[in-house]
């Protein structure tokens, strides 16, 4: 299992990976998720990948060569597409390509073509984008209502993402959330593990001196890991606690009324409470 996580900002783009991949409680190993394709100055590209490995690996490297029809014109490629949008494109048709070269082999195997992806950049000429990649090579872009995509064990990092992130949110304040929101994955779910890859992008660069592979070495890590589980047990033992007597608690549980009181009384031994 994996989990990965692309954050489109209005300053720049956010992507953080992990790398574990298992195929049973004693068969751990770890691959990069994260693969980056830029031309510094010109264009710059970052795909994360979740689901089969053999699949992502082969989607990744072909990547590089793939091209779709262009009319008369030069057929697009990632190195020549004039959009995001159509580099998107590209990817596309390379999971496309992988699934008819192996997924007949994987189906009799009873193995399903599991692949997503983020990927996500900017060309020249155009603004930041960002884009999820299904395993039947359609896509979709991020907004600014969704703001990011993540993909594999994604459900135990989503709610600090849904509370924190805006398009206005500074890179390294979504750095750092998006760094708390894998730790809830790692907390949660033994399938995701390290050493993580991160990267941001800042706007009309082209090209990103702030990528890190993060062991459990990392001093920032270690920090995030130590100083979000102390905060959050801080904060749940600043909400009161329930009181059932109503009391004089500022947020009473119950509040007795007559209607209340007529519902919940049973009259029949056997009757249940709806």
């Amino acid at each position: 299992m994996t989990y990965c996580v692309g954050i489109r900002l209005n300053a720049g783009l956010v992507f953080l990976s992990d790398s574990r991949t298992n195929a049973g409680l004693d068969a751990i190993s770890t691959f990069r998720k994260m693969m980056i394709y830029e031309q510094p100055g010109e264009r710059f590209m970052v795909m994360l990948s979740a689901g089969n490995l053999s699949i992502s690996q082969s989607v990744r490297e072909l990547l590089q060569v793939e091209k779709i029809d262009n009319g008369d014109e030069e057929p697009i490629t990632i190195w020549n597409a004039k959009s995001l949008f159509d580099a998107t494109r590209v990817l596309g048709a390379t999971v496309r390509r992988v699934h008819s070269q192996d997924g007949p082999s994987l189906r009799a195997a009873g193995i399903d073509f599991n692949a997503s992806m983020i990927f996500g950049g900017q060309i020249k000429g155009e603004a930041m984008r960002l884009f999820l990649v299904y395993s039947a090579g359609n896509f979709i872009e991020a907004t600014r209502e969704t703001c990011f995509f993540q993909v594999g064990e994604s459900k135990y990092g989503k709610p600090i993402l849904d509370r924190v992130l805006t398009p206005a949110t500074q890179l390294d304040e979504a750095a750092k959330c998006a760094l708390v929101s894998m730790d809830s994955t790692l907390k949660s779910n033994l399938s995701v593990g390290l050493p993580l890859d991160l990267l941001v992008y800042r706007e009309g660069t082209y090209q990103s001196d702030e990528h890190v592979c993060m062991d459990d070495r990392n001093p920032y890590f270690q920090m995030i890991h130590s100083t979000w589980g102390q905060r959050l047990r801080e904060v749940f033992e600043g909400i009161d606690d329930p009181r059932w007597d109503g009391g004089d608690a500022r947020h009473p549980l119950m509040v007795k009324s007559e209607r209340f009181e007529a519902m919940r009384k049973i009259t029949n031994p056997g009757e249940r409470i709806v």
